[in-house]
């Protein structure tokens, strides 16, 4: 009886891996078997060469990172706010799907199919901020500009390298969901009359 062959999500799952620490140029097939403790050899069983793996990857981290939290966040309910925020941490909080995010838009710079391809999952991200905010916000307008703040947030904030002047990154994250969902802050006097 022969050995056991390396299932084919073992192989995806170990390219997706490599890219988030190094980038499309770490997913090379022999490091991914040595990876794995297997030979390249199982590997041509499952993929004709490293691009159809490549191409494997993406459709995982797509489905992932869009199909997956949109039915997660359908499942688990709540108002359109809470599902705001719940797309939000399971897509850039995670400790899998943000690096894998950021590995895939540094490497769409540089390959327009991939650029597509990030251009077709954010598309969908935005389109779920669209619908969600706009069940509290009528402006068509407000409503693409709340939702673009909301992405680039969520996006960019890790890329700041800036103090706050005596608030801590998380206050002032907290601040800008409030105000990107239309939210009163505790003990703000939203709603009532100014003070005389």
């Amino acid at each position: 009886m022969g050995a056991a062959r390396t299932p084919r999500d073992r192989w995806v799952e170990e390219g997706l891996r490599a890219l988030a620490d190094g980038g499309p140029d770490a997913v090379r097939i022999e490091a991914l078997a040595k990876r794995l403790g297997v030979t390249k050899g199982g590997f041509y069983g499952y993929f004709a060469d490293r691009d159809a793996l490549l191409r494997a990857m993406l459709d995982a981290w797509e489905r992932e990172s869009t199909d997956e939290v949109i039915d997660r966040v359908e499942r688990e309910g709540g108002d359109p706010k809470t599902k705001i925020q719940r797309a939000g941490m399971l897509t850039f909080s995670d400790d899998r799907l943000l690096p894998l995010d950021l590995a895939v838009r540094d490497w769409a710079r540089r390959d327009e199919a991939v650029a597509e391809r990030l251009r077709r999952v954010d598309n969908r991200r935005m389109a779920l901020l669209r619908e969600m905010i706009g069940t509290f916000c009528s402006d068509p307008d407000e409503v693409e500009a709340r939702s673009l703040l909301a992405f680039c947030v969520a996006i960019a904030h890790r890329s700041l390298a800036t103090d706050h002047e005596g608030r801590t990154r998380a206050e002032v994250l907290a601040h800008a969901a409030d105000l990107i969902l239309d939210r009163p802050r505790p003990g703000s006097r939203q709603g009532t009359d100014p003070a005389p």
